[in-house]
């Protein structure tokens, strides 16, 4: 591999640490970095987290941007239609590999039209119960479901949702049926579950360890196939015998599908050695999530498996977008 100084008209082919040529002169210009949902949420965090030490590391700033809406694909159409620069990255959660088949008319391609860079991280989501519900296990909450087909509610903070498709995962495998009741966010489906007008709900482990530990809600597992270290006490959902359940809230780096090889290596590099540093893993960690970040090749076939699986879900419980 060669970087190219260039004299005039002359261009001298130089070996440089091992780096693609035309990686050298990426970035040349300030970067951007898109996140599909609300400030103060999990893609907003990593983005200004990547976004703040590829500033330093390249030393051209790198502008996060806020383009929420549409479950995140309003802000995965604008990185689709960006210029396949490498200046344009989308940081996207469990949720894009929704998209595909819960939206008809979908702006973009998630194939096609984007790159997967790296894998960030991951963490389960909680089952948590209201403490009036007769259920103080998985098994006892199967139980009593199958007892009181359809009774039971069960939020989620969308359709299409990660904590919906976990609940449609749930009842599929478990051969129960719940209410979906589908919220706009989920902090009015929180409030509902809190004041038992819900009866059990799927959320993020950071948000509901509180909840659980002041006794305003019941913990009952993880989704994830293992244990959470930030919560070794509940059981994986997996151990009440519901083998293979496994739904995690993952968080990957992406960029406009026509983007040169050679800048998305780069960023890959670039992007792991931020998400391996011992800092972010602390801070990653402190919310429940461990850190996985890997080759793009890692991500493409994880991204797949995802797709799959959720258009399975999606199709089986006959979902549409809202």
């Amino acid at each position: 591999p060669q970087s190219v100084f260039t004299a005039g008209f002359w261009r001298i082919p130089i070996t440089v640490h091992n780096i693609p040529a035309v990686a050298q002169y990426f970035p040349s210009s300030p970067m951007r970095i898109i996140s599909p949902y609300p400030p103060g949420g999990g893609t907003d965090f990593l983005a200004r987290t990547i976004g703040q030490r590829l500033t330093e590391r390249f030393g051209h700033a790198v502008v996060v941007e806020n383009r929420s809406g549409a479950n995140g694909t309003l802000g995965a159409g604008i990185a689709a239609k960006a210029p396949p620069d490498g200046h344009t990255m989308l940081i996207v959660a469990a949720a894009y590999a929704s998209g595909a088949s819960l939206y008809r008319n979908l702006p973009y391609d998630p194939v096609r039209d984007l790159a997967p860079v790296s894998q960030l991280a991951a963490g389960p989501l909680v089952l948590v119960v209201h403490p009036s519900l007769p259920a103080r296990s998985i098994r006892e909450l199967v139980a009593l479901a199958r007892s009181r087909p359809a009774e039971l509610n069960a939020g989620n903070s969308g359709t299409g949702s990660l904590p919906h498709l976990t609940a449609e995962l749930f009842g599929a495998m478990s051969g129960v049926k719940f209410t979906h009741v589908p919220y706009k966010g989920p902090g009015l489906a929180l409030i509902d579950v809190m004041s038992g007008q819900v009866s059990l709900y799927f959320m993020n482990i950071l948000n509901a360890m509180p909840h659980a530990k002041s006794g305003k809600l019941r913990a009952l597992g993880v989704s994830s196939a293992a244990r959470s270290p930030i919560a070794p006490e509940l059981p994986a959902i997996a151990e009440a015998g519901l083998q293979g359940f496994d739904m995690t809230n993952w968080y990957g780096l992406m960029v406009p599908g026509a983007t040169p090889k050679d800048f998305v290596a780069k960023l890959q590099q670039e992007t792991t050695r931020i998400m391996f540093a011992a800092d972010v893993r602390s801070a990653m960690a402190a919310s429940g999530m461990s850190v996985i970040a890997g080759t793009s090749q890692q991500f493409t076939v994880f991204l797949g498996s995802e797709m799959t699986k959720y258009a399975s879900l999606i199709r089986s419980a006959g979902l549409k977008s809202e």
